[in-house]
């Protein structure tokens, strides 16, 4: 009897689905451990064989920590509001429920087929109105709540009110949008639409103007990674820069509560290192320039104080407001222009563009506040408006970005800081600015002399004593925009009474999207939501047109999976109490300064507020790799219909094509095929090598485009789910990338039908013996659980995978197919190939999943060795392996190795000159 997977997997899955296998309840008298995948949005491409990777290696793990006794959450869902739908909406007229219903059948049949031992109980959808109630209870609770920076932490809005009534804002310490100043009796005489305004500058969830990516042929604002060189990244649009008002979370209000939770987290050094970088903490001063022609000051924020006898001009972001007011007349056209092209580049294009250096003078001086000289104010696209004040001074000796700047448009460099062991040299000589993290500062007036750090420390005294400005920590982190012009997405639980926004009142959630006819912008332009009828409240408010964007949904989906079905809270204490946290998150580097950050503010958030017991909602997090596709081309005589193999195309002029990969095996082409495949080959011509069409490689991404797509259900019809789960394992280590060929699954599938042949033979079919293991079979066991129980813990899939045929292969060596070895080789095998495991678990005769059974326990008096097996070398030349006992000491080896046979044969009655001995590990004869 051959191993029958396709009758086999299917059996096993609907055995696992009726009698809810996987599915987990709250046990408080058991350890829990909770493994969570970043949920996937359902395309409507579906799986390819690099999507599963991640949650194969987490479905291992699950199991794993199961037959280890402990109570696994390990839940499915689906982030499933987002642009793709509505895009294909708009073209179709389909509405985006019924594609997202249809993208998620797909990806349920597939995720069957792996046979993940997920709790489909707690399958969540963000796009379904019971879920995202409780996003949008969220934000109300956002809405209604400030951040006190003297307690650290989120406080109800009702208590800023009320420190408003009674002392304005002396003694306030908050997190805002811009400093206030006024009085108890100011805020007393606002009227009520005002003080709701002013409230908005505290709220953790606010209204404010923002500059944002503006797709105007879409219709809506873009995320940074939905936009590429000014373009959408979906249909290829112009995308503009734009103020526009925007719902708004305060996230910076956290950002150094976020930077110091990553010190108790266990995450990688580089994913830690990529969210500091975001976030961005640094220590400086911010500084007053005046501009005496305009009666304003320009306010800048630096971390290097003490290089301002070096600033020689000033440059603005373009964004800022200052522009406008500091460009003279004579210099409008030219800004005007500039800033134009600048609105087509986002923010991160214009970080990561290094290179291209442009500007435009304003016409504008400001007063360097420690010189007294006029420097020239300019406007460049290297600066930002969201990080500092949008302004910087330039010290183009000490600062690339500057010292670019300053060489392009002929603007003056000044050195101020010497390096170690240099004497000052003209920086027009200069290749680069020199970064002056240290040194001796020069041309500084009371600077001189002094270290870098000594001088930094001076001049954020002289600052201050100065009234010139004030020492200061900024963070690069920004408010996260909210908002979006979409249909497609959580609707805000927000009405507008007189202009003014106001949250509605829980009991009214959640807030469903309505009904409209068409998914595009309105003839006014507003987003889609102004076409639905009636879109108000029952006192006739109008409701928010912007919907919420869709790191909304992912943001606290992992609280919501622990109670998925409760109807009166996020998640209970009870059921937060238990689960607490997430163990194990495992997903794409692609979210580490979205999700990750987003989710992380969200979760200290609820629990500020008490409703939740974690500060931290992810312990640890694995981050897979990408599987690569192995693309195949064909090669076309060009002017013709003909295709030459590769080994031949150096006689042609040829034009080289993308081929589908599932038409090719072991790069032979099916030619038929081939023909089939597209109608322009229909009636192609192959010059031949030997008979066969043998097409070229390269390892690319994967994707549709380049036809190099493997579809998972083709593996799993052709060699089971079990064998696509190990040899996803087998490729490589797990946060690796590495390239999909499906010539190489052959491996496993031998591994596969040996590892069957233990338990099954023909003609005597189950071939199970209880007879009792020998010593050498004990040892072949416990080795692979150490291995086994080892690799998984370290998430090394692959090597695990490798200890499983290495164990095999030794056990056939051993004729073994007795119970005692081959009963808990099933169970380390059972994370891996589940669908094998159950079915011979269940020939053993066990009324229950094997996923209930235990972990085999290692037993290390196994693996102590008897003898030790020395390779024996002669002048250094390894010439044959002895056993010997494991207990016999050097002198006892020397005399083994002297008398052997093999020995006296290698010398020919030669007298050894010298016998070294490694214990336990090599014998070398010098003769």
């Amino acid at each position: 009897m051959e191993y029958n997977f396709r009758e086999i997997e299917p059996r096993w899955q609907a055995y696992w689905k009726s009698h809810g296998t996987f599915e987990v309840k709250t046990e408080p008298a058991k350890p829990k451990f909770y493994v969570l995948d970043m949920f996937p949005y359902p395309s409507g491409a579906g799986l390819h064989v690099g999507h599963p990777l991640g949650y194969i290696a987490s479905d291992i793990y699950s199991w794993y920590k199961r037959l280890n006794g402990f109570n696994v959450l390990h839940p499915m869902g689906y982030d499933a509001f987002g642009l793709p739908a509505e895009q294909y909406a708009i073209q179709t007229g389909q509405h985006p429920a019924v594609t997202t219903e249809n993208n998620i059948r797909r990806y349920r049949e597939q995720l069957d087929k792996i046979g993940f031992s997920f709790d489909w109980s707690r399958e969540v959808r963000t796009c379904d109105p019971d879920y995202y109630k409780w996003t949008q209870w969220v934000f109300v609770q956002l809405f209604n709540h400030w951040y006190n920076t003297e307690s650290d932490k989120a406080e109800p809005i009702d208590k800023l009110i009320s420190h408003l009534q009674n002392s304005g804002t002396t003694g306030l310490t908050a997190a805002c949008t811009e400093p206030l100043d006024f009085t108890a009796s100011d805020w007393k005489g606002m009227s009520i639409e005002k003080q709701q305004e002013t409230l908005l500058n505290y709220r953790l969830a606010y209204l404010a103007e923002t500059l944002v990516n503006w797709c105007p042929a879409l219709g809506t604002v873009l995320a940074n990674d939905e936009v590429k060189e000014g373009l959408s990244v979906r249909g290829g649009h112009p995308v503009e820069q734009k103020r526009m008002k925007q719902w708004l979370l305060r996230v910076s209000a956290y950002s150094e509560r976020l930077l110091n939770g990553l010190d108790k987290i266990d995450w990688t050094d580089s994913l830690k290192e990529m969210q500091r970088n975001w976030i961005g903490r640094s220590e400086g001063a911010n500084m007053f320039f005046a501009v005496p022609s305009k009666d304003l000051t320009i306010e800048i924020f630096t971390t290097r104080a003490d290089t301002i006898f070096g600033a020689t001009f000033m440059v603005l972001a373009p964004e800022s407001e200052l522009v406008a007011q500091l460009t003279q007349p004579d210099h409008e056209d030219e800004v005007d222009h500039y800033l134009m092209e600048t609105r087509k580049r986002t923010e991160r294009e214009r970080m990561a563009d290094v290179k291209k250096v442009t500007g435009v003078f304003t016409g504008s001086y400001a007063i360097n506040p420690f010189t007294g000289l006029e420097i020239p104010i300019w406007v460049a696209d290297y600066v930002l408006a969201g990080y500092g004040t949008g302004a910087i001074m330039a010290v183009p000796a000490h600062d690339s970005r500057d010292f670019k700047f300053a060489r392009r448009f002929s603007l003056p460099i000044i050195q101020v800081v010497l390096q170690p062991g240099q004497e000052p040299t003209d920086p027009n000589s200069w290749e680069d600015s020199f970064d002056a993290k240290e040194g001796t500062m020069i041309n500084s007036s009371f600077l001189n002399g002094l270290s870098v750090s000594e001088a930094i420390a001076r001049t954020k005294t002289e600052v201050e004593s100065r009234k010139i400005g004030q020492v200061q920590v900024n963070y690069r982190l920004r408010d996260a925009i909210f908002s979006r012009q979409r249909y497609w997405g959580e609707p805000f639980p927000i009405y507008y009474k007189n202009n003014t926004p106001y949250v509605m009142d829980e009991s009214k959630l959640p807030v469903r999207l309505p009904e409209i006819d068409a998914f595009l912008p309105t003839e006014k332009g507003e987003p889609p939501l102004g076409r639905a009828a009636n879109w108000a409240t029952a006192d006739g408010y109008p409701i928010e047109l912007s919907t919420m964007p869709g790191f909304a949904g992912s943001s606290a989906y992992y609280l919501r999976y622990m109670d998925p079905k409760n109807d009166k809270a996020l998640v209970s204490k009870e059921a937060n109490g238990y689960w607490q946290d997430v163990d194990l998150y495992v997903g794409g580097t692609e979210h580490a300064t979205g999700h990750l950050i987003y989710s992380r503010f969200w979760n200290k958030f609820l629990f500020d507020t008490g409703f939740v017991c974690k500060d931290e909602p992810f312990r640890k997090l694995i981050n897979q790799g990408m599987i690569q596709g192995r693309s195949n081309f064909a090669y076309r005589v060009k002017g013709t219909n003909q295709f030459v193999s590769l080994g031949l195309k150096d006689g042609y002029e040829t034009t080289t094509i993308h081929v589908d990969v599932n038409i090719v095996r072991n790069d032979f082409l099916d030619t038929e095929a081939f023909r089939n495949w597209n109608p322009e080959y229909k009636n192609a011509e192959f010059i031949l090598e030997n008979g066969k069409y043998i097409c070229g490689w390269a390892v690319e991404k994967m994707s549709k485009s380049m036809y190099n797509v493997v579809n998972p259900d083709i593996i799993i019809e052709k060699y089971g789910a079990d064998m696509l789960r190990l040899y996803e394992m087998f490729l490589g280590p797990v946060e690796q990338s590495k390239p999909w060929d499906t010539n190489g699954i052959d491996g496993v599938h031998k591994f596969f039908r040996k590892l069957w042949r233990l338990y099954y033979q023909e003609p005597k079919g189950w071939i199970i013996e209880d007879e009792k293991p020998s010593a050498a079979e004990l040892k072949v066991l416990h080795r692979t659980i150490k291995r086994t129980s080892d690799d998984i813990e370290r998430f090394s899939f692959n090597t695990a995978v490798s200890s499983f045929m290495i164990c095999v292969n030794e056990l056939i060596d051993l004729n073994c197919h007795k119970k005692a070895i081959l009963e808990p080789l099933l169970i380390l095998m059972a994370p891996f190939a589940p669908h094998f495991a159950e079915e011979l678990w269940s020939k053993f005769g066990h009324p229950e999943s094997i996923s209930k059974a235990s972990w085999p326990m290692l037993n290390n008096a196994c693996l102590v060795e008897d003898t030790i097996e020395y390779p024996v070398s002669f002048n250094g030349k390894m010439r044959f392996k002895i056993e010997l006992p494991a207990d016999l000491d050097v002198k006892g080896v020397e005399v083994a190795i002297t008398n052997h046979e093999l020995t006296l044969k290698q010398l020919q009655g030669a007298k050894p000159k010298k016998i070294v001995v490694v214990p336990k590990r090599i014998i070398n004869i010098v003769f």
